[in-house]
């Protein structure tokens, strides 16, 4: 073989190593991304997983329909809570890469703001009380708590608790994913 031939074999060969370790590099970029999410990120990455119609019962066996949709660019998923006489919307969006919070629409008439906090294995998402606007004082009647328990891609619960005078009343939706 002569030396050009050689010279040329040797670049091929340096080029290909050098497209593979790029390739590698790409995959290790990729998967170090998708490790370093916080938990608020990964909590609203599964509820993004959410948009649909929704159906199931509450607490008192009334039927009831949830509909879920992505919004704002993929920044925000909308819930409408659908229970005969009654409508509701709960907002869910990041505020920073840490912060997963729920703006509940009541029909109340207040808008409580709730942050997130997610359980180990990421399968239980808890919103907690921060704020709310037009609320009349702190102990009237409000949403508290909500807890989103993620069971398998086509069923989840929630878990709503409401807040007045001291006293707490829980409201509990077993949700189906309408077909």
């Amino acid at each position: 073989m002569n030396s050009m031939a050689l010279k040329g074999k040797n670049v091929m060969s340096s080029f290909k190593s050098l497209r593979i370790s790029c390739m590698i590099l790409a995959a290790l970029a990729v998967a170090a991304t998708a490790s370093a999410q916080t938990d608020a990120q990964k909590a609203f990455t599964a509820i993004k997983t959410l948009p649909g119609s929704w159906e199931g019962k509450g607490s008192d066996g009334r039927e009831l329909h949830v509909n879920f949709k992505l919004t704002g660019g993929g920044s925000a998923v909308m819930s409408e809570i659908l229970i005969p006489n009654e409508e509701m919307v709960s907002m869910f969006h990041l505020d920073g890469a840490n912060r997963l919070l729920l703006t509940h629409y009541c029909a109340a008439g207040n808008q409580p703001r709730m942050q997130a906090s997610v359980s180990p294995d990421g399968k239980i998402i808890t919103f907690n009380y921060v704020d709310a606007t037009n609320l009349d004082a702190p102990d009237a009647g409000h949403m508290q708590r909500m807890v989103l328990t993620m069971i398998d891609p086509n069923h989840h619960t929630e878990e709503w608790t409401f807040a007045e005078h001291g006293k707490e009343m829980k409201e509990f939706f077993d949700l189906r994913r309408k077909m």
